[in-house]
């Protein structure tokens, strides 16, 4: 029967990264953006290049959109709305569980099938064995195009509730977000001292890091259980630690915003009495409304 045709709406660095792979696998695949020349290789390789957005729509029985934020892409969408209709929308486009439910429902209400989508990889490593893509919906609508999707990443499909690949995305971006935040942070303090290097700290951070990474899934055993902690550590001692870090940051003239504020809740939570500090107690205080 043929691979499946797509067409691939957006083409910034990482819409031409996913329409690049679906060539290369074999599918048919149009492609559109607002300023056509970006399409110019893609079509050199094989893609066909719609003029329009509702001809591009027309074209596939899939589309894929990949676009800065929802409001792009309910810009670019809404117009063509008739054009939907029987078809697949998967919208790879960054935005939050609300808006991939906004989306979801209006999809639908357009006769569209609908799935919605993070991309858990950079441009130049979609379609590697590096890249995973989170997907989210009505899980016969994955079923379909499962095989299709597989050429940009692993497909990791999470759930019907269409916002819940959107959740994931941005709670993944989010420990990277601070994580990197950590590093910088990191190399400001140690680079303080004269004799030191970004480079040569960094070749002692990033096995301490990998070391460190694997007690998370201890820690997130912990925090599924309904039993006592298995992991834990005296508050005392945490706070201690987060005190020193303060104010090492502060004497080596880096900001330690991070640190006072952490130093502040702990204090609050010997206050109340909790003498332990465990992953589900970090949990629930960073749910905390206060």
């Amino acid at each position: 029967m043929g691979n499946t045709a797509v067409t691939v709406i957006g083409l910034g660095e990482m819409g031409r990264a996913l329409a690049g792979a679906l060539i290369t696998a074999g599918h048919p695949t149009t492609v559109w953006n607002r300023s056509a020349a970006k399409a110019d290789e893609l079509v050199a390789h094989g893609a066909l290049r719609a003029a329009t957005v509702e001809e591009a729509v027309l074209a596939s029985p899939l589309t894929l959109v990949c676009l800065l934020d929802y409001g792009a892409s309910d810009a670019v969408l809404r117009p063509a709305a008739g054009a939907l209709r029987g078809r697949t929308l998967v919208n790879l486009t960054n935005g939050t569980p609300a808006q991939a439910r906004e989306a979801e429902a209006w999809a639908t209400g357009h006769g569209a099938s609908y799935l919605d989508g993070g991309i858990m990889a950079v441009p130049s490593t979609v379609a590697s064995s590096q890249a995973f893509v989170l997907y989210s919906g009505q899980k016969r609508h994955f079923d379909a195009h499962e095989e299709t999707l597989k050429a940009l990443g692993a497909a990791k499909y999470l759930g019907a509730d269409a916002g819940i690949a959107a959740l994931y995305d941005l709670a993944l971006l989010s420990a990277m977000s601070v994580m990197f935040d950590g590093f910088f942070h990191s190399v400001a303090m140690a680079t303080s001292h004269t004799e030191s290097s970004a480079a040569g700290f960094t070749e002692l951070l990033v096995p301490w890091l990998t070391n460190m990474a694997q007690v998370m899934p201890a820690f997130a055993a912990d925090v599924d259980s309904d039993a006592e902690p298995v992991l834990g550590q005296g508050l005392d001692v945490v706070l201690a630690s987060v005190r020193n870090m303060a104010q090492a940051s502060r004497d080596a003239g880096v900001r330690a915003d991070y640190f006072e504020q952490s130093a502040a809740a702990l204090e609050k939570q010997l206050a109340e009495g909790l003498s332990t500090y465990t992953a589900p107690d970090a949990v629930r205080r960073l749910r905390a409304s206060d």
